[in-house]
C-alpha cells in the first residue's frame, strides 16, 4: 500500500507540475514535470507486478480499472513530452492515481481466466480501452478549444494545448491505434473464448460490437467526407460510452453487485 501512495502522490506532483507550467514556454527543457511522471508510471506497474508475483494475474473490476489508468498515463507522458499537451496530464494524471489507490484498497485475487489465450484478449481489451479513454479526453479537449475560439474566449489553458488541426489529427491518430486494438480484442474473443455467448457475456459482445461499429464509421466518415469538429467528438464520445458499458458497466455489475466473476 505504500508504494500505491507513493506513485499517487507522484502522479499529483506530475499533474500541479503541469499546471504551474500552463501558459510557459513549453520547451523540453521546462518538461521536469516527467521526472515525478515516469516514477509514478514505474511504481504503479511495480504495485501490479508485485501482486501479480504473489497471487496470479488480476483482471478483476479494480485491477482492470487501474490498468487502464497505467495505460493512460504511458500515452499521456509519450503526448506531454512530444508536445504542447499539458492539459491531457492535468487530467489523466489523477485519473490514474485514484485508480490505483481503489486498487489497492481492495483484496488481491488471482484472474479466474489462467490460459494465456483468454489473457491476450484480455490484455487486448485493456490497451483498447486505455487508448481509446485518451481518445475521448482528446475529444472532449478539441470541443473545449473549438469553442472558446468561436467565441473569441482565449483562456491561458489554451496555451497547454496545441494548435486546433493538430489536436485534432492527434485524435485520429489515437482512434486509429485504439480501433486497431479494439479489432484485434473482438477476434481474439471470438477465436479464444469458448463461451463467447453465454448469457452474462451477451451484453458485454453486443455493446463493444457497437462501439467497434461506431469508431469505425467515424473513421470511414473522416476518410469519406472529411468529418470533424463536434461530429467528430459527438461520435468519439457515443463509441466510448458504449465501450464502458460493455466491459466497466458489466464488470460492476457482475462483480460488485451480483458478486459473481465477470
Amino acid at each position: 500500500m505504500t508504494m500505491v501512495l507513493i506513485a499517487a502522490l507522484f502522479y499529483l506532483a506530475a499533474a500541479a507540475a503541469l499546471v504551474r507550467g500552463v501558459g510557459r514556454d513549453p520547451a523540453p527543457g521546462n518538461a521536469w514535470w516527467a521526472v515525478p511522471a515516469g516514477a509514478a508510471v514505474a511504481l504503479h506497474a511495480g504495485a501490479h507486478v508485485l501482486v501479480w508475483r504473489d497471487v496470479g494475474t488480476e483482471l478483476h473490476f479494480y485491477a482492470a480499472l487501474s490498468l487502464v489508468g497505467l495505460g493512460m498515463a504511458v500515452l499521456t507522458m509519450l503526448y506531454d513530452i512530444r508536445g504542447r499537451m499539458a492539459a491531457l496530464g492535468v487530467i489523466v494524471f489523477p485519473i490514474a492515481a485514484a485508480a490505483l489507490v481503489a486498487y489497492g484498497q481492495g483484496a488481491h485475487v488471482a484472474s479466474s481466466v489462467p490460459d494465456w489465450r483468454l489473457q491476450l484478449h484480455a490484455w487486448f481489451a485493456l490497451l483498447s480501452y486505455a487508448t481509446l479513454a485518451v481518445a475521448a479526453l482528446l475529444a472532449l479537449l478539441l470541443w473545449a478549444q473549438e469553442r472558446a475560439l468561436r467565441r473569441r474566449e482565449f483562456h491561458r489553458w489554451l496555451r497547454a494545448l496545441p494548435p486546433l488541426t493538430e489536436l485534432e489529427s492527434l485524435l485520429f491518430r489515437t482512434i486509429w491505434v485504439g480501433f486497431a486494438l479494439l479489432t484485434a480484442t473482438l477476434v481474439t474473443g471470438v477465436l479464444f473464448v469458448d463461451d463467447f455467448f453465454a448469457q452474462h457475456l451477451i451484453h458485454k459482445t453486443v455493446l463493444s460490437v457497437l462501439s467497434w461499429l461506431a469508431f469505425g464509421a467515424l473513421l470511414l466518415g473522416r476518410w469519406r467526407h472529411g468529418w470533424r469538429g463536434t461530429r467528430a467528438v459527438g461520435w468519439t464520445l457515443v463509441a466510448m460510452a458504449l465501450l464502458v458499458l460493455a466491459f466497466f458497466g458489466s464488470k460492476f455489475v457482475l462483480e460488485l453487485v451480483l458478486r459473481r466473476p465477470g
